[in-house]
């Protein structure tokens, strides 16, 4: 037992050292912070992207509007993430850099795989240095590209990012990506939103209040959009 104890503990502190099953123990506690952070859903629609996002409020007496869980990355972009808050706060201002820089070199959108890979990259160099630590955070990317093709993609502590066409992270990730890969259909902006909201109202039950609830979608040609409180509830009800 003294020598089990002593080897988990020697790869917890070298954690830069494989485990047996072939994990970095680190990056599994961070991949664990990203999923204990409020829930967000990303889903692809005919003719755009939605971010619909839990901003679980932590205290009666915080603003609703000061708490920035979906974030305009670009004007073609929009982000939103889970877990460690000043990760991801630091990692969205990364992004609106790599963007910003990429308009003003080349005169045109950047392309959002592209920015995805250049995120994944720094997430993944997290992994692999002495004297840091993984990010504790999981991220979802999302727009219209140059062709006004909508795409999501969705990142992990690891690095690691795929396409999606509908995606969740954050608490209750696994049990509400089993809706999603049950009900996911083509739908348009609208259905997408209320087809959010929807999943989160079910996930959050008693707890679900459009006040906790922010979304944000790309639409091709049109300016991005965050809607919160009484525009959720309003486009919610909506006939």
């Amino acid at each position: 037992m003294d020598n089990e104890y002593t080897q988990q503990g020697g790869m917890e502190r070298g954690w830069m050292i494989f485990s047996p099953e072939g994990k970095l123990v680190q990056v599994e506690y961070a991949k664990q912070a990203a999923k204990s952070g409020s829930t967000a859903i990303g889903i692809v629609a005919n003719d755009g992207v939605v971010i619909v996002a839990d901003k679980k409020i932590p205290s009666k007496l915080v603003i609703s509007n000061s708490i920035e869980k979906i974030l305009e990355i670009d004007e073609n972009i929009i982000g939103t993430f889970s877990g460690f808050i000043p990760d991801g706060r630091v990692l969205i201002d990364y992004a609106r850099e790599i963007a910003q820089n990429h308009r003003l070199q080349y005169n045109k959108q950047m392309d959002i795989e592209l920015l995805v890979r250049d995120l994944s990259d720094v997430m993944q160099s997290y992994t692999r240095y002495g004297g840091v630590r993984p990010l504790g955070i999981s991220l979802i990317i999302g727009g219209i590209d140059k062709n006004s093709e909508p795409k999501i993609y969705a990142l992990d502590p690891s690095g690691i990012f795929y396409r999606y066409n509908a995606i969740a992270i954050g608490e209750g990730e696994d049990s509400i990506m089993k809706v999603l890969e049950e009900k996911y259909k083509d739908m348009s902006i609208e259905e997408a939103i209320k087809f959010g909201i929807s999943i989160l109202k079910d996930y959050l039950k008693n707890n679900f209040s459009f006040e906790r609830i922010i979304v944000g979608y790309a639409k091709s040609g049109e300016k991005i959009r965050i809607l919160e409180n009484h525009e959720v509830k309003k486009i919610y009800e909506e006939q």
